[in-house]
């Protein structure tokens, strides 16, 4: 959560961004247009035309900056990290409206007017950032912007606070007064309260006992003070804390996973998109693998399985068959020539694979059906790779688990990674929990990009 006066700041920033970014768009049109009459290209529409795409652009492109954490600490961030934040964020814009323009059936009349947008928007964007840096940092010299505070906890635990806290909210902050509610009366509070005029108590009192703790903030309550809690009471390594309410009660939330976001939701519709388009560009390989399957073994084209989905739930997983018949029952044959460690079970060179479904597991062809599971909303494009129920229950270390806690997809960090070649167990869940902690919409469409080298190379597919 942010103060009053950083959400101010951050919804005008994105206000000013919104102008910015419609002004490149505009000036994007007017250039190309321009070259048209002077270079006798082919003339454009009218900017009309080019309404819908204008529409999406102004609003989505500051939400996807939000997520980027584009306005976090922008008087202390870099030129570079703010580059590196503009080009993610416009990258991600024109590739919604590309997917926009494909699944709406709208025409994009000039892709020249796409690729001048964030040519001229990332540094119109610089420039904007820039002044606004500039001009607040005078403003603050000047003492204007900074919200008058009361500090209250055991003084240790006041100052441990401030100096976790980045510069630039420090510097907006004017702390008129501590008060160690441990010691001191909460009538000292009021008083600090009236006579410094504040709006705002932080509280830093993870030493306090709770109900002086609950008697401070009613206090702050019926002055009509915001009253802020440092949650540092719980100790956790992973999970974020969030406030959430169940009825009209608030609610601590400890999540481990990603927040229900937009970007959630668009990673939902990429995937419902992708599954649809995956299937249609890759129909003449389902009719080779069919036909391949068919006269290379006999028994069903299609191989289903059981695999533990998000939180464990089963589900039945479809692939192309490139295996024999017998080949469960062959399993416990070559149980002694397993080279992952842990409950997972992989052969080098298995011999239960017939001569064509070795070449299907070297395209990665035969993960094609997993676009059905997709469209029925049990795996994702990307996650960690769905494992059998039987493995999953042979996980002896319950932190592995947590791998369970997203949907399961068709490409992870592990599949870009090697695949085969990594032979623990271990390694291959820190590559799903570092893409569950570290999970945002651009992590995926990187992932993405980089499977497509990764199949066509048959990196580590054995």
């Amino acid at each position: 959560m942010i103060g009053r006066q950083q959400e101010f700041n951050l919804k005008l920033n994105q206000f000013l961004d919104c102008l910015v970014v419609g002004l490149a768009f505009w000036l994007g049109y007017s250039l190309r247009a321009a070259a048209a009459k002077w270079f006798g290209w082919l003339e454009l529409p009218s900017f009309e035309r080019f309404y819908w795409q204008f529409v999406l652009v102004i609003p989505f492109t500051p939400l996807i900056l939000e997520r980027l954490r584009y306005y976090v600490n922008p008087l202390q961030k870099s030129v570079a990290k703010s580059l590196r934040q503009l080009c993610q964020g416009l990258a991600i814009v024109v590739i919604l409206l590309i997917v926009t323009a494909i699944f709406a059936k709208q025409s994009t009349d000039s892709r020249a007017v796409l690729a001048l947008f964030p040519l001229l928007a990332i540094p119109l964007l610089l420039i904007r950032e820039s002044l606004v840096r500039s001009w607040m940092r005078g403003q603050m010299k000047q003492g204007r912007f900074r919200e008058r505070v009361v500090f209250a906890g055991p003084l240790e635990d006041v100052e441990r606070l401030i100096k976790s806290l980045p510069e630039d909210h420090v510097q907006q902050m004017d702390i008129v007064s501590r008060i160690d509610i441990a010691v001191q009366p909460i009538s000292r509070l009021v008083e600090a309260i009236h006579e410094k005029s504040v709006g705002r108590v932080i509280f830093a009192a993870s030493h306090v006992h709770f109900n002086r703790i609950e008697e401070a903030v009613n206090a702050c309550e019926l002055e009509g003070v915001e009253a802020w809690l440092w949650a540092d009471f719980i100790q956790t390594s992973i999970a974020r804390p969030t406030f959430d309410a169940m009825g009209n009660k608030p609610m601590l939330v400890f999540r481990c996973t990603p927040e229900m976001s937009w970007e959630l939701m668009v990673k939902g519709i990429i995937d419902w998109a992708g599954a649809v388009v995956g299937i249609l560009l890759s129909s003449p390989l389902w009719l080779i693998a069919f036909i391949g399957i068919k006269l290379s073994s006999p028994g069903p084209v299609f191989f289903t399985q059981m695999r533990s989905g998000r939180f464990g739930h089963p589900f039945k997983m479809y692939k192309f068959r490139t295996m024999g018949l017998d080949a469960e029952a062959r399993r416990a044959d070559l149980e002694e020539h397993n080279q992952m460690s842990g409950p997972v079970f992989k052969v080098e060179r298995d011999p239960r694979i017939f001569a064509f479904g070795q070449w299907l597991r070297k395209l990665s062809i035969d993960e094609l059906p997993q676009f059905i599971n997709i469209l029925r909303g049990e795996m994702s494009l990307v996650g960690p790779r769905p494992l059998p129920v039987y493995e999953i229950e042979k996980i002896s270390d319950m932190a592995h688990r947590r791998r369970l806690s997203v949907k399961p997809g068709l490409t992870c960090l592990w599949q870009i990674s090697g695949r085969n070649e990594i032979t623990s167990f271990d390694q291959w869940v820190e590559l799903d929990l570092k893409y569950i902690d570290n999970w945002s919409l651009w992590l995926d469409i990187t992932i993405l990009f980089r499977t497509i080298p990764a199949v066509l190379f048959g990196s580590g597919a054995k």
